[in-house]
């Protein structure tokens, strides 16, 4: 098992991310795992998905 170090990864704003501050970072660098973050808190906690469980909550999004 590898360590996923967040510090160096390369992170990007949803482009559905508001201008009012509600924003949401996640980075698709990661193998295999796709990590999420509030951008207004980037050293706070983070959820990371598998890539299955981030493309079956995306097609539910597009799907809803």
């Amino acid at each position: 098992m590898s360590i996923l170090n967040l510090e160096i990864a390369t992170w990007r704003k949803s482009s559905y991310s508001t201008s009012g501050g509600e924003c949401v970072e996640i980075a698709d660098d990661a193998l295999g795992v796709i990590p999420v973050r509030d951008s207004k808190n980037p050293t706070g906690p983070h959820l990371v998905f598998g890539d299955g469980a981030w493309a079956s909550f995306i097609s539910a999004l597009k799907n809803d």
